[in-house]
């Protein structure tokens, strides 16, 4: 009685199931990422500010500060030109206004600042004047622009898509740039209160280990299926 395995139907079956293990090994790579990104976030709520000077020059020296809370001192922020960053807030779609932050001393000269976010509904923006110096401290966020999206819009002079953090530096005119952005807490312009800070994303799900127990339930669901074709197989003849 011949048992010969079935080529055609054995390739189809471990291609599928290499893509299933995959997924799954991905999703708990995700799951180890998001519980640091939740630890990092948890670690905040108490967490003082230290100098944006002692931050920026720890990341110049290699150290990981993404999600450290900072307070810095910008000159004439609350006037400074601004960028457009599309994004969503509960739903609901607007920008969030990039400013440069000119920096006195450290590794870097200037760092940008995410100031807020403004709802599309609302068309008023902050006044600009590039000559303002009055100085404007602000508590944030640092955090680190993840790579961008292959799906995401290209940016455009009237709106930008993804942190390129030198590309929005060169439109602002601010030097050397630090590799991260300043997601503002407190307030640049706190008689326009149409500009909100959003520092920190909210609402987090942290549901990988589901996804990654889905793709290696049907890892197994697929092995048990081809043992059964087989066994009927076999059976029969």
């Amino acid at each position: 009685m011949s048992r010969r395995i079935p080529l055609g139907l054995t390739a189809a079956v471990l291609i599928a199931l290499a893509i299933l293990i995959g997924l799954g090994a991905w999703q708990l790579q995700r799951l180890a990422w998001k519980q640091d990104l939740l630890d990092r976030i948890a670690a905040l709520e108490n967490a003082p500010p230290i100098p944006a000077e002692q931050a920026l020059a720890r990341i110049a020296g290699g150290q990981d500060m993404d999600f450290h809370r900072v307070r810095a001192v910008c000159p004439g922020l609350a006037q400074a030109p601004w960028l457009e960053l599309y994004g969503l807030h509960e739903g609901q779609s607007g920008v969030r206004l990039i400013s440069a932050c000119r920096l006195e001393a450290g590794p870097y000269r200037s760092v940008l600042v995410d100031r807020g976010f403004v709802l599309d509904t609302i068309s008023s923006r902050p006044p600009r004047d590039a000559a303002a110096s009055e100085p404007v401290t602000v508590d944030a966020v640092i955090r680190t622009p993840e790579a961008p999206s292959l799906f995401a819009a290209a940016n455009t002079e009237q709106r930008w898509f993804r942190r390129d953090i030198p590309g929005m530096a060169r439109a602002l005119g601010a030097p050397a740039p630090a590799p991260v952005f300043l997601m503002a807490e407190t307030s640049t312009n706190p008689q326009w209160g149409a500009l909100k800070p959003l520092p920190v994303p909210s609402g987090i799900t942290n549901r990988h280990m589901e996804y990654a127990l889905t793709w290696f339930g049907l890892a197994g669901a697929l092995l048990a299926v081809y043992a059964a074709v087989l066994w009927r197989r076999w059976k029969v003849r």
